[in-house]
């Protein structure tokens, strides 16, 4: 496809190349941006275990395809831009609307010939800052290839300014997007991105906004509520505290982790000290949540934590969940911290790897249905996804746009397996049923496989490798400086 190009709107921006949503050919940005940023932290944590599996240059492989696609998505060479290209394609079927698009018909990617529109933002905080942070990442898993890691370096740079200059969410009320990936706010992603900046430029300006108290409270790092501590594509929260703690000490789960990361091992103190201890407190809070004495999520009869509160397609959040317990105890044991406490009760962080390994065991078979989430792992396991490409068989023929609705509504089994994908999973009674247009099960996604991908690198080889303590810092300056050598001794 032609993505960008054939599209008047787009000013003929090349567009081709990233990835696909999920079983459409629609490329959401703001999702996919979270995915690459996912799959970087998870090969500059445990890059050793990516090459115990062979697997290393194909997770590079993955992410710099996706990098290389987001530096289409901009003016990467300006230092000052006015829009993003934040989404290929339009999904919008409300009203009974019949004008072919990407969820209206059902061809294979290759075989579309129907319009697929660019949509541009001028005021996108959160796409701006998540695609700054995937850049980041993606310059420290290209950290030796020098030239190619200052240009994701730079491209990053001028996101994060856009980001910072040009506020809003890039999916206002009533927008094609805002029906599929509507963001909630961006004031985490100014605490995730801002991390990931400073680890990949080691500018302290980075690190002061992202331990700033006031946004830190709006992006409701101490707010608590029903999704606090739920990392997934819009929420991040979580993930940057456990990042920046580790390396100083609900950006959900996310940022909360990240930035302990910087907390554990680096323990930069004053004038960060007291916003990371903050965030340190809080990933505790979080790693405490997904226990199940201390009830803060219910559980399927079989096990499976309701990190949606039921709600359909739970596996995504299970997944990130599993990848923050595992990597966060990696910190922990790195740091020679045997446990955390929550309240006056110690946990070892051997609790943390069994939640993270029940969770995922669950998602490949370990549940009431005998059923592997994960397509082609086992011998039980979804035929009917919910994908275009899957379902229509290799026959050289080109199906329209609606002659493919003879394969969706096909009850036979996928002709082409889609090897490796996690499916959206069962509902809140472990029920799954495998129907190829009900895409709250069926269907994969994008984000949910590289939260899937970092857990299962995160818990592989057993309890042996850990995480790459100091890859993570390597743009960082010393945070003190360097003592002055012993005197001279004394001769009389």
């Amino acid at each position: 496809m032609r993505d960008g190009l054939s599209d008047p709107g787009s000013n003929h921006a090349n567009l081709v190349g990233g990835f696909y949503d999920a079983g459409d050919a629609i490329k959401f940005n703001f999702p996919a941006a979270f995915a690459m940023t996912m799959l970087s932290w998870s090969v500059i944590e445990y890059s050793g275990k990516y090459e115990s599996a062979g697997e290393l240059n194909h997770a590079k492989d993955i992410i710099k395809w996706g990098a290389d696609y987001f530096l289409k998505t901009f003016n990467s060479s300006a230092d000052t831009i006015t829009l993003i290209h934040a989404q290929v394609g339009v999904g919008d079927t409300s009203g009974g609307a019949s004008s072919p698009n990407d969820h209206y018909c059902w061809m294979r990617p290759e075989d579309v010939d129907y319009p697929r529109p660019v949509y541009d933002c001028h005021s996108c905080s959160d796409l701006a800052a998540e695609t700054a942070a995937a850049l980041a990442a993606a310059s420290i898993v290209f950290k030796d290839n020098k030239l190619y890691s200052q240009k994701l370096v730079k491209g990053a740079t001028t996101l994060f300014k856009f980001s910072r200059e040009q506020r809003g969410r890039y999916s206002p009320s009533g927008s094609d997007v805002s029906k599929f990936y509507n963001s909630s706010g961006y004031y985490d992603e100014y605490v995730w991105g801002g991390a990931w900046m400073y680890y990949a430029t080691g500018n302290n300006s980075y690190l002061q906004l992202a331990t700033t108290m006031g946004i830190a409270k709006r992006a409701g790092a101490f707010r608590g509520g029903q999704d606090y501590g739920v990392l997934s594509w819009d929420n991040k929260l979580a993930g940057a505290q456990v990042v920046i703690l580790s390396n100083l000490g609900h950006l959900n789960g996310l940022v909360q982790v990240l930035l302990s990361r910087l907390r554990l091992f680096l323990s930069p103190g004053y004038p960060y000290e007291d916003v990371l201890q903050s965030y340190h407190n809080q990933t505790n809070i979080v790693m405490c949540s997904y226990l199940p004495v201390f009830r803060t999520f219910n559980r399927t009869r079989g096990g499976l934590i309701q990190l949606n509160h039921g709600r359909p397609q739970p596996l995504q959040y299970v997944a990130n969940a599993a990848f923050l317990a595992a990597v966060y105890s990696d910190y922990l044991t790195a740091a020679d911290i045997p446990g955390w406490n929550c309240g006056p009760n110690f946990f070892s962080t051997e609790t943390l790897r069994d939640f993270a390994r029940t969770q995922i065991n669950y998602i490949l078979g370990k549940n009431p249905m005998k059923m592997s989430y994960l397509v082609g792992y086992g011998s039980h396991y979804p035929k009917h996804v919910h994908h275009r490409g899957a379902s229509i068989p290799k026959n050289k023929i080109k199906y329209s746009c609606k002659g493919g609705w003879k394969w969706r509504d096909s009850p036979r089994p996928n002709p082409n397996v889609i090897v490796g994908a996690m499916v959206a999973g069962p509902d809140k009674r472990d029920m799954f049923h495998d129907v190829r247009t009900n895409y709250n099960y069926t269907e994969p996604t994008l984000a949910g496989n590289a939260g899937l991908v970092a857990a299962l690198v995160s818990l592989s080889g057993g309890d042996t490798g850990g995480i790459d303590k100091n890859t993570m810092f390597s743009a960082v300056p010393p945070m003190f400086p360097t003592p002055p050598p012993p005197p001279a001794p004394w001769n009389p």
